[in-house]
């Protein structure tokens, strides 16, 4: 089937494309976008690849789900569009990097500036009803995100993983940890932060200080 993504993803994932379970996503997908309201956009469900090459993935952060209220969803995982007011979790990813790099906080939760910088977005499933949180699961995207996960591990180098909430860490073990960097720590979201799983975890100031040590640039946060 034809996929719009970005070119250089589209030749490492292709033989994913083919595959039968990937056809039926395909079909699930299309069918639920026609009977049902749905975000992203179809135009933005390949957004985060489409912003971050493949070549130039050096980070990668794994949400779980597209935000499904209306407008939100940009196809990155924890962004909205410019104009759309901070969800929770985004708000506690933008106090943490506030305390951690001293950047003061945006007024735009639009997190394709990180994309564009090497940072991969990635949502587990990449599709939702809306308002209804969760309903594309188990339908094939997990299995897809999960080759995308392995593809990186397998064939780039010094790629830094981080993990966030219980969701997140089980991805660890499609990574190779003998050739890659993985940060783990709990969810941003106001459960687990205020629990004090997520404040002080200094992702953001380590991030770059592995990608410096490797000689890469580092993110403009």
């Amino acid at each position: 089937m034809n996929v719009s993504i970005e070119p250089s993803w589209k030749t490492h994932l292709s033989t994913e494309f083919e595959k039968p379970y990937f056809q039926d996503l395909a079909q699930f997908v299309k069918r639920e976008y026609q009977q049902h309201t749905c975000y992203p956009k179809g135009k933005d469900v390949f957004s985060a690849f489409d912003h971050c090459p493949f070549q130039e993935t050096k980070v990668v952060i794994i949400g779980q789900d597209p935000y499904h209220g209306p407008n939100q969803a940009n196809g990155l995982c924890f962004s909205v569009k410019d104009g759309i007011p901070h969800p929770p979790s985004l708000v506690n990813i933008f106090k943490e990097i506030k305390t951690d790099v001293e950047k003061p906080y945006p007024q735009s939760g639009n997190l394709e500036r990180w994309a564009d910088q090497g940072v991969l977005l990635l949502n587990a499933t990449l599709t939702v009803r809306a308002h209804q949180a969760g309903s594309h699961q188990n339908k094939g995207w997990e299995q897809f995100t999960d080759a995308v996960i392995k593809t990186v591990s397998n064939e780039l180098e010094g790629v830094i993983f981080l993990l966030w909430g219980g969701f997140a860490k089980k991805k660890a073990s499609l990574i190779d940890k003998s050739k890659h960097h993985i940060l783990t720590s709990g969810h941003p979201s106001p459960l687990s932060a205020n629990r004090g799983l997520w404040f002080g975890n200094n992702h953001f100031s380590k991030t770059n200080t592995l990608l410096a040590g490797m000689g890469k640039p580092t993110i403009d946060w």
